[in-house]
């Protein structure tokens, strides 16, 4: 058996929600539709222009402790292939502080209370039991990963798990992405028969732009997912006509960072909607 394989089987018995990873700790698109991350590279669910799989199908979302799906005939081909195993660390209510290099792990040893560690290829891993959101960057090589993520398999560690502590979870608070307008800007093609553009109407762009906003604003989960859906049905109806205007992109990517999006996820999600239209 794939060894990949036996320890996603081992951990899955254990309650430990599992999936397999690509070379470079990618997952895997679990459909044509998401072959090469072609839906845009989110966990989501079915959506115009995005992944049309009947539910959740890659990522984080993925991950599960059913032993029918680990050995299905659907996954066997990314087992055979698998660099390494991924886990969701909330479906195990857990939380993974991810200690990205040696003035991180010394700035725990003197900050964070003293749990599991797993030795990482640059830092460690710190393991709570408990959950909470997950945020990148809370401070220079420190990422938190808990709900809506997925960390890569690297042992059982060394060390007695401790409960999350409020050390932890105040990162979160104190260092919520700020807001920041996009970063680039952002060209899209005319009219190709150079005719009057039929958005250019304030009240019809601003109106869209608008229900944009609250889309992304009143996501309670996927988020991810919400902001790449946005993005594309944004693109889908303004981008070939020259309406969109670096203060419309802004707005979104404003709304999207309000909601714990980072800038590079922001305009990784545009990139791919404009990747999926063509644009």
């Amino acid at each position: 058996m794939n060894a990949h394989l036996h320890t996603a089987l081992i951990l899955a018995e254990t309650a430990v929600p599992v999936l397999p990873l690509r070379a470079g700790k990618i997952p895997f698109g679990n459909c044509p539709d998401c072959a090469g991350l072609a839906c845009g590279g989110r966990p989501t669910m079915k959506t115009v222009g995005g992944c049309r799989c009947p539910r959740v199908c890659h990522g984080w979302a993925a991950a599960t402790t059913d032993r029918a799906v680990i050995m299905s005939a659907a996954w066997a081909p990314m087992w055979r292939t698998a660099a390494s195993v991924a886990y969701h660390p909330a479906g195990a209510g857990l939380t993974v502080v991810d200690l990205d290099d040696t003035d991180a792990v010394a700035w725990a040893r003197q900050t964070l209370p003293p749990t599991r560690t797993l030795v990482t290829t640059r830092g460690e891993h710190w393991i709570y039991r408990g959950t909470m959101r997950s945020v990148n960057a809370v401070r220079d090589g420190v990422d938190i990963k808990s709900t809506m993520a997925y960390a890569r398999w690297l042992g059982f560690g060394t060390g007695t798990m401790t409960a999350l502590p409020d050390a932890v979870r105040e990162l979160a608070v104190k260092n919520t992405p700020t807001v920041q307008p996009a970063q680039h800007a952002v060209t899209v093609p005319a009219l190709a028969a150079g005719g009057d553009c039929r958005h250019r109407t304030p009240t019809y762009l601003d109106r869209g732009i608008s229900m944009a906003e609250r889309r992304i604003t009143d996501a309670r989960s996927q988020v991810h997912a919400t902001v790449y859906r946005t993005f594309l049905a944004v693109l889908s109806a303004h981008g070939r006509c020259g309406c969109l205007t670096d203060d419309h992109v802004a707005r979104l990517f404003t709304a999207a960072q309000a909601k714990g999006e980072t800038a590079r996820h922001c305009t990784d999600a545009w990139t791919n909607a404009r990747t999926r239209l063509g644009l």
